[in-house]
Order: C-alpha cells, then sequence, then structure tokens
C-alpha cells in the first residue's frame, strides 16, 4: 500500500508512473487526498470538542462543590449536547477512515524505473538467454504423453478424486518432486536461508498484508466457515512472519526458505496453454523470501536473480530471463524477473519463476517496520523469487531429456533421486 504522504507530495509522479501499469490513477488519487483532508478536519473537531467536554466536567464537579446548581445543571445540558456531537463526529471520522482505505487499497504498487511500458507478456523485455534447445527425435511426445507411458503422472486419476488440475505423482515420478524439493532447499540453505515449514491456510489479515486480498481475480480458495484461505504461495506465509512487526537494523539481510503445496484457482484457464503441467490448481513449490534495508534491495534482488539462474544450470534446462513490462507486472511488485525454460516437445517457453521486489509496498500493508541507526522508525522492504516451482520444471525436464532407453534424470539430481532414469 502507498503511503499517504507520499501521495500528497507525488500526486502527478505516481499518476505518470502507474500509466506504465496500463492504470489510470488520477480520479483514485483525488479521492484519497479529499478523503485525508476530510480525515484531518473531521479529526481536529473530534479532538476539540472532546477537549472541551474534558474540560466542561471538571467544570461541573466544581460548580457543584460549590452549591451552584442552575449552573452545573446548565453545564450538564451542554455536556449532553458536546457529547452526542462527538459520537456523530466519531461515526463520520469511521466513515471517513473507512472511504479513504476503500481508494487507498486500490493503488497498484508505483513500478521501478527500469519497468518497461507494454500491455502484456509479449511486451516483456528479454534480458538474458542461455543454454542449448534440445533437437527432440521424431516421435518425441510431450509431458503429459510421457507421464502416462512410464506411469508416473495420473491426470485422470485426479480428475476422479478432486477435479482437473489436481494429478497424482506416482512411483518415479514422485520420487522425481520429492527430489526437486530437496534439491532446491539445499540450494537454498547454502546461500544461509532459514527452512520453515508454514501452514497452508492463512487469515484475512495475512493476505491482505502481502497484497492478495482483496482478491480481485477471484485466484485464492475460500473456507467460508472457518473465513480462511488456501495459500497461492509459500511468501504469503512466510512474509507474514513479520507482520506488526518492529526490526533493528542489524536485523538485515532476513533470509526465509519455505517448501509448500500452492492452490491456485486459475479461474477462466483453458485451452492447450494448460494442458498437462503447465497451469495447475495444486502444485509443489520452493519460495525464498528476504525482508531487507531500503538501500539494499535492488542489490538483493540481483542476488536472488542470480541464485535462481545457477539453479537452472544445475539442472542442464535452457532459460532465460525476462523484465515483466508495466501490463504484466503485479498488483504489489515494483520489479519482477520472469524465469523461462524450453520446453522442447511443446516448442515453447514456460515460465517457472518470478523474483521480485515490492519494496515498502507490502510492508506498509503489514505494519513491518525498522529501526535506523537514528532512532527513526521506517517501512522495510520486502522480496520472494520462486526458486523454484515444480510443474513445468517437471514438464521440461521429461520433454528434454526423453530417449530411446527412457527419460534421463540430470546429474544433479542423481544422489536425490536414487535413479538415474525412469524407463
Amino acid at each position: 500500500m502507498l503511503q499517504l504522504n507520499y501521495i500528497r507530495e507525488n500526486k502527478a509522479d505516481i499518476i505518470k508512473r502507474l500509466a506504465i501499469k496500463n492504470f489510470d490513477a488520477a480520479e483514485i488519487v483525488d479521492h484519497v487526498i479529499k478523503f485525508d483532508d476530510l480525515r484531518k478536519i473531521t479529526q481536529k473537531e473530534l479532538d476539540d470538542i472532546l477537549s472541551t467536554s474534558n474540560k466542561l466536567a471538571k467544570e461541573i464537579g466544581n460548580l457543584y462543590s460549590s452549591e451552584q446548581h442552575e449552573k452545573a445543571e446548565e453545564a450538564k445540558e451542554e455536556s449532553i449536547n458536546l457529547k452526542k456531537t462527538a459520537k456523530e463526529l466519531e461515526q463520520k471520522l469511521n466513515d471517513t477512515v473507512n472511504n479513504l482505505n476503500s481508494f487507498l487499497i486500490e493503488l497498484p504498487n508505483i513500478p521501478h524505473n527500469s519497468v518497461p511500458s507494454g500491455k502484456s507478456d509479449a511486451d516483456n523485455e528479454l534480458m538474458h538467454e542461455e543454454g542449448v534447445i534440445p533437437e527432440l527425435a521424431e516421435g518425441s511426445l510431450p509431458h503429459w504423453d510421457l507421464a502416462s507411458k512410464y506411469n508416473i503422472i495420473d491426470f485422470d486419476l485426479g480428475s476422479k478424486v478432486t477435479g482437473a488440475g489436481f494429478p497424482f505423482y506416482r512411483g518415479k515420478g514422485a520420487r522425481l518432486q520429492r527430489a526437486l524439493i530437496n534439491f532446491f532447499l539445499d540450494e537454498a540453505l547454502a546461500q544461509d536461508y532459514i527452512e520453515y515449514q508454514p501452514p497452508l491456510l492463512i487469515n484475512s489479515d495475512s493476505g491482505f498484508g502481502t497484497g492478495q486480498l482483496p482478491d480481485k481475480e477471484g485466484q485464492m480458495y475460500f473456507i467460508s466457515e472457518d473465513d480462511l484461505y488456501l495459500i497461492p504461495t509459500a511468501e504469503v506465509p512466510i512474509t507474514n512472519i513479520y507482520r506488526n512487526t518492529i526490526l533493528k537494523e542489524d536485523d538485515f539481510p532476513i533470509k526465509n526458505v519455505a517448501y509448500s503445496s500452492c492452490f491456485r484457482r486459475e479461474a477462466g484457464s483453458y485451452g492447450k496453454d494448460v494442458r498437462g503441467l503447465n497451469r495447475l490448481h495444486q502444485f509443489d513449490k520452493v519460495e525464498i523470501v528476504q525482508v531487507q534495508h531500503p538501500d539494499k534491495s535492488y542489490n538483493t534482488l540481483e542476488e536472488m536473480k542470480d541464485q535462481i539462474a545457477a539453479l537452472l544450470r544445475k539442472l542442464e534446462l535452457p532459460f532465460r530471463i525476462v523484465r515483466l513490462c508495466g501490463g504484466d507486472l503485479s498488483f504489489a511488485s515494483a520489479l519482477t524477473y520472469d524465469f523461462e525454460v524450453f520446453s522442447a516437445a511443446q516448442k515453447r517457453w514456460l515460465e517457472v519463476s518470478s523474483v521480485s521486489n515490492f519494496e515498502n509496498f507490502q510492508a506498509n500493508r503489514m505494519k513491518l517496520r525498522f529501526k535506523d541507526e537514528n532512532g527513526k522508525s521506517r517501512l522495510a522492504h520486502t522480496l520472494n523469487g520462486s526458486a523454484l516451482a515444480l510443474p513445468r520444471i517437471v514438464a521440461a525436464l521429461l520433454e528434454n531429456n526423453q530417449s530411446e532407453l527412457g527419460i534421463v534424470i540430470p546429474e544433479v539430481l542423481r544422489s536425490y533421486t536414487r535413479f538415474d532414469i525412469i524407463d
């Protein structure tokens, strides 16, 4: 959430920069400023009334003590009227704050100056590409057919037990999943991350804190009886560890990693591009999260980007890095790099990770602060990245490594899988 003072002092710049996200902020910014002005006026009126009322209460006591009963009764009547006015002002203030917040939470995060303009992923900026795209033999199969051929992933059984987008992993398919999870976790631990195993359910305060709520796109599964949400990513519970927290400057950097199942409704998803593992409602992911000093967060973003690139190199997957344009940038992100791997049988790039700097946007929603060297309270910066999401990694590994003998496991995973080939 953007800070009120920042909005008031940078109105024109905010409107200009949010246009990069294809968001017309002019009317909302005007409403925010209008209701903030009204909030200040109403608060002052209320404070003045309460001050007068407190003075009058003391005066009434003195009048009764000096047996000036008639004046005391007149003062009591005035006090009753002041309390009535105060109650009305309290309601007005409450309504004003609600109106202010309703507009404030509509404003997305400001994009970083390096974010290119554009409307969709077609306008993202290619930053880096490496690796050899494999040439598959004639008759090579996409991963959903390979999964069936080797009986390692059962999409039909998932549809029977739950529904589309909830596959069963079986045998070497399940072991490959577990191997990737442990490999990703171990690589993060080697970079001094602290491992967490978070809850898979969150409350609404946590969803609001990281920007998933209000859920404008209807992507979260909601359990109405308990007012809880299934997590769309481990980012949400891990980042919310620090909600309503005041850190010390020497606490930075805070580096956490977590494996979790993730749940997304993916409303409106259909067609060949979401077949097989390309888009699921439940999937596994290892997430890295950092809380950092504002002066160091963009260096940290580059470090996280390098860490994710190193994972893909070790898996021997061709990959590219793109900087998201404004139209493809998430609501809460200031700058995001996407990682895509090439899926040889599908002949397309598949997104497998996003690494983002949210600057102080999430921190402001969560009231995540730190005391600087001068003792001043400041908002921290938050960052996260997928390191990595499993479904499309598995899809690319199956497709790219298929051979006449079976699917060859990358060398870095063999100590985890304890097998070299799926046959």
